[in-house]
């Protein structure tokens, strides 16, 4: 009868998906196991003891393509540490036109803005199918007194995040558009290294809309932009496949060598 009973589940439909995020199975050993687990939150924290481990991380969660992690005003109760996919963070400006402020890789850590008054101030959408595993912000505090490199951790978590803010706001001010462009494929570049992937070639997970938004550049712009750095030899962009043919002139650009279009308003 047992064996007839598993068939039977076996051949059951899959239970319609009415709501997301979707929960997964936990599984205990999966920061062990994760290879940006070196850039996430858990860093400092003992590992094999499953315990502190299953304190802190919940069970992951799968967001779908498009759909939000959280929106701006909700309360703070978790933090989200990005496994796979992409997301972006965006502000709504007064007329109600989105302004991308960010883009998640993983390792990354999303939720932090909320820390200070305890609402999210913007919203998180996933750029692809993604999956991020939570961390329950009372918890974290709670375990963070009795480790605490694990509370050194989110402050290098917080400080990083702050100097990525400051380095937005200098490229936004003194960069022209195609200085900008080059300060954001050479960024790109650094972060898919320190995942273990390649510098000269990936994939744009974000929409030139999105990318526009986020340098303060018009959309025609930035394809102006493109254009003139394939012309030059430097890049290659066809669809979101980006290659990067120069380095060294690409991070040249990005210093202000070489030649550049007026300055962007």
């Amino acid at each position: 009868m047992s064996g007839q009973l598993k068939v039977r589940l076996l051949d059951q439909p899959d239970a319609p998906r009415t709501a997301h995020p979707v929960h997964l199975k936990p599984l205990a050993t999966l920061c062990s196991d994760c290879r940006v687990s070196g850039l996430c939150l858990p860093t400092g924290l003992p590992i094999h003891d499953e315990s502190c481990l299953g304190a802190l991380i919940g069970p992951r969660m799968r967001i779908r393509k498009g759909s939000a992690l959280f929106n701006a005003n909700d309360p703070l109760t978790t933090l989200y540490a990005v496994r796979c996919g992409s997301f972006k963070t965006s502000l709504n400006t007064a007329e109600g036109q989105g302004v991308v402020i960010n883009f998640w890789m993983p390792g990354n850590v999303l939720g932090l803005d909320a820390i200070a008054t305890e609402h999210h101030v913007c919203d998180a959408i996933a750029l692809e199918d993604s999956e991020v595993c939570p961390v329950p912000y009372r918890r974290l505090q709670a375990l963070a007194r009795n480790f605490p490199v694990l509370q050194q951790s989110l402050n290098r978590l917080m400080s990083r995040e702050i100097v990525r803010e400051h380095e937005r706001v200098l490229m936004l001010c003194n960069l022209t558009a195609e200085q900008r462009l080059a300060s954001f494929l050479v960024g790109l570049s650094r972060r898919f290294v320190s995942r273990g992937y390649s510098a000269h070639g990936f994939l744009l997970r974000m929409s030139r809309e999105d990318m526009a938004s986020y340098l303060g550049l018009r959309l025609e712009t930035v394809c102006r932009s493109v254009a003139r750095l394939r012309a030059l030899g430097i890049l290659n962009l066809q669809g979101r496949r980006v290659e990067i043919l120069d380095m060294p002139a690409l991070m040249a650009l990005e210093q202000g060598g070489g030649e550049c279009e007026h300055k962007a308003p």
